[in-house]
């Protein structure tokens, strides 16, 4: 058996920048410390800085004078970082730089007289901080239908949540210039993601099962295991190896992983270990490579 590893499985650079100013804030710092939010979207990753004290709030109340707060890679809005300035914490500002550019492109774009449509998962923090910068401007589009539904306007600006799909928004673009007269359009998904993506879509097509691995709470995560899904119909969504079964694996030569940019290295190689495992009583000689 061979199993393939998509190429950038792993953490993006966004992730392993949140991850080292936390770590290295820990290491400095003496203060109580918290992440506004999750960190990453990662169980594992999250556990572990639960273990060293640094602890997740998205309460005001919990917080005094002199606590260190993270922001979340993710950001968030005006409103939040304004209040939590007003109680007096020391912030470091994990946020992305590629949300961070998104952020202030959003807050130029909301100044302007045009309608400003950002496609992403209207939940997920990177977009709700989004709608802070837009001043509460932005239409938050999900999906095609979302898109048709929308009345013609004389002028908008599109992007896009960060990890977004790249194809998704595509064909909202598309549809959006039939609705729009002068349509300003931004493609802002970053080009990690725009990687994994088409790593992600091409190894589906040359493999017998594909397992993303990442967390379920993870946005570009879910999007990988959805292009999978495209192409390859055996395609496995699994947060941790713990949750691999034979089943996945049967009657099959070639595997794919993929990991979400929250993905930890060592959680994709103990995938491949649980996958060799699981392969024993086949006696085949397993081969990883990496696309």
């Amino acid at each position: 058996m061979e199993i393939i590893i998509a190429q950038n499985s792993g953490f993006c650079y966004g992730v392993k920048r949140a991850l080292h100013l936390t770590r290295d804030t820990d290491l400095k710092n003496r203060s109580r410390i918290f992440t506004w939010g999750e960190l990453i979207h990662n169980p594992q990753v999250i556990s572990d800085l639960g273990k060293k004290g640094i602890k997740v709030t998205t309460s005001l109340a919990k917080l005094k004078a002199g606590d260190t707060v993270i922001i979340r890679s993710h950001g968030i809005s005006p409103s939040i970082y304004q209040a939590l300035r007003r109680k007096r914490v020391k912030l470091i500002d994990a946020t992305c730089p590629k949300v961070k550019e998104i952020q202030q492109k959003v807050e130029r774009l909301s100044l302007a007289k045009k309608e400003i449509i950002i496609v992403g998962d209207r939940h997920h923090p990177e977009t709700q901080g989004l709608l802070g910068y837009s001043r509460h401007q932005a239409i938050v589009i999900e999906n095609e239908d979302e898109a048709r539904a929308l009345p013609f306007k004389k002028k908008r600006a599109i992007l896009a949540q960060s990890t977004q799909d790249l194809q998704l928004f595509g064909k909202i673009v598309a549809i959006l210039t039939e609705k729009t007269e002068e349509l300003s359009v931004y493609n802002t998904i970053c080009q990690s993601t725009r990687i994994r993506q088409e790593a992600t879509a091409r190894l589906a097509s040359q493999v017998d099962a594909l397992i993303i691995v990442g967390g379920k709470n993870s946005s570009n995560t879910n999007k990988l295991y959805e292009i999978s899904r495209r192409r390859q119909p055996r395609t496995y969504f699994i947060e941790s190896p713990q949750e691999l079964t034979p089943g996945m694996v049967r009657e099959t030569k070639i595997i794919g992983i993929s990991g979400g940019a929250s993905t930890p290295p060592e959680v994709i190689k103990k995938t491949v270990l649980a996958i060799n495992n699981s392969c024993q009583q086949n006696q085949h000689q397993e081969k990883v490579t990496y696309d």
